[in-house]
């Protein structure tokens, strides 16, 4: 999985008298912190962000500028500033304004009487906040499993955001049926997240099947999908058929081509109209991006947001990096069981298949699927619709949003929760019995959920990312908004205008 270089730098004092004889400790509590950064960042397909420690304690000016130099060929684009004890916080200007003064900081210092690096991260740390800059801090000891946490967040924060910056989102076909909070608002997302977009017509993934697709590549998709399924691969002779899922397989294949030719790192495909009447509906090659596999094994899950949905895009592109590369979900807001306090999420497509036993074996996942035959009343060029319900799991919901062209991320801890099979049978009755179903209790209220909430679709991911996504909006400009919390607290350069 893609990544961004991280750096560690720490600031002593300028005495020589000191430094000489606290410089050999204070470079082993470096090299300590890259230690527990590699063990415990550990993406999914096994890569490591890559951790550069400064080769030399910052005692002075023309270390400082050195030492940012060294970061700079590395081309770090996060660092953690380190306190160990009391320092020179001028310093940090010629080590910052030779690394670049624009990437996110983490000012990170122990809790230590004796040796005060908590004295010497408030004063340096205080000085960058007074020009302006905007910075994180964790106070803690290193063997802290809680202080660890809190630093591992940050960082997957702000690979997030730095990885992100550099990337380009595909747009196939543009918006769909006018649903606007999915536009792409391209002047604050470059200003707070720095991608752009670039839009390109669904008829060139007609083109790209006609004239590179690979048709021995269609029929083994075919047969790996007939073998995953069985009688579960619901052919009715005319919606869903072999041929109509073959179309299906053809989107996917056609996007990966030009994902790779575009140079996309993430897209979204429109589908509603033009696919959806002329050629087929997007649920399965959406899926299949969105899936850590295919029939040709293990593969990296590439986000692709159903109905082109621009910032359903963006969420779940910052959601992959923070969760260090695991598939993300893709919902409709669709109905609230009040009598069981759980909402149903469900569309006819794009939720990973992933999610129906959280396993990266499809053939695990596989067994809890269905493929149903797609409403004709709606997808008149036929296909498959993906039916399963979601595993059991915590989940963190999010979703970027515009208010005014500001932007804002809402943020809710929550579980994907398993009902038994009676009743899920009955609520999915209650929306559409073919789609995708998630389950979920969110941790805030209806009543706050529909007072704040910006738009029909939502995001989510596996665990707890609700700091690191706290972190992240914070660092790129984007206020968050964290439902269901009494305690969150705006950050000072927020608080005082």
């Amino acid at each position: 999985m893609k990544s961004t270089a991280i750096g560690l730098v720490m600031i002593n004092d300028e005495r020589e008298h000191v430094y000489t004889q606290n410089n050999a400790e204070n470079m082993a509590v470096l090299k300590k912190w890259a230690e527990v950064i590699r063990k415990k960042i550990k993406n999914v397909d096994g890569t490591t962000p890559e951790v550069i420690v400064g080769s030399e304690i910052i005692t002075s000016v023309r270390v400082a500028q050195r030492v940012g130099e060294e970061l700079s060929r590395a081309n770090v684009k996060q660092v953690i500033m380190c306190y160990n004890v009391w320092n020179f916080p001028f310093l940090a200007w010629p080590f910052l304004n030779t690394l670049g003064r624009d990437i996110p900081v983490l000012s990170l210092s122990n809790n230590n009487g004796k040796f005060p690096g908590n004295v010497g991260l408030l004063a340096t740390d205080g000085s960058l906040r007074q020009a302006g800059i905007r910075t994180h801090r964790i106070v803690g000891e290193i063997d802290d499993e809680e202080t660890q946490n809190k630093v591992i967040d940050w960082i997957r924060a702000s690979l997030a955001l730095t990885t992100i910056q550099n990337e380009v989102y595909g747009l196939y076909g543009g918006p769909s049926m006018g649903m606007e909070t999915g536009y792409f608002h391209l002047v604050p997302t470059l200003k707070t997240l720095g991608t752009t977009v670039r839009q390109i017509d669904q008829y060139l993934l007609i083109k790209t099947i006609e004239n590179e697709v690979d048709e021995d590549e269609v029929e083994k998709g075919l047969k790996w999908f007939e073998k995953l399924l069985g009688d579960r691969l619901l052919y009715d002779g005319k919606v869903l058929t072999p041929e109509t899922l073959k179309n299906q397989i053809r989107i996917y294949l056609a996007m990966e081509l030009l994902n790779e030719e575009k140079g996309f790192d993430f897209c979204g495909l429109k589908g509603q109209r033009e696919l959806t009447e002329y050629y087929t509906l997007g649920d399965v090659p959406e899926m299949l991006m969105n899936d850590p596999y295919d029939w040709r094994g293990s593969k990296e899950s590439v986000v692709c947001a159903t109905e082109a949905d621009a910032n359903a895009a963006l969420t779940m592109q910052l959601l992959k990096y923070i969760s260090g590369g695991l598939p993300t979900l893709f919902m409709d807001v669709r109905l609230y069981h009040p009598d069981k306090d759980i909402w149903d999420m469900c569309n006819s497509g794009n939720h990973s298949s992933y999610y129906a036993n959280l396993s990266m074996d499809a053939e695990e996942n596989f067994k809890k699927i269905t493929f149903h035959p797609a409403l004709e009343y709606y997808f008149k060029a036929g296909g498959a619709s993906v039916e399963f319900d979601a595993a059991a799991t915590p989940l963190t919901f999010a979703r970027l949003g515009f208010w005014d062209d500001e932007p804002y991320m809402v943020i809710i801890s929550g579980e994907s929760v398993e009902l038994p099979a009676e009743e899920r049978k009955a609520l999915n009755q209650q929306t559409d019995p073919t789609w995708p179903h998630v389950h979920a209790k969110l941790d805030c209220s209806f009543e706050e959920f529909i007072d704040v909430f910006p738009a029909n679709h939502i995001q989510a991911v596996v665990g707890d990312k609700v700091r690191a996504l706290k972190y992240l909006c914070e660092i790129a400009g984007i206020k968050p908004i964290i439902l269901g919390s009494k305690e969150y607290k705006e950050p000072i350069w927020k608080r005082i205008k």
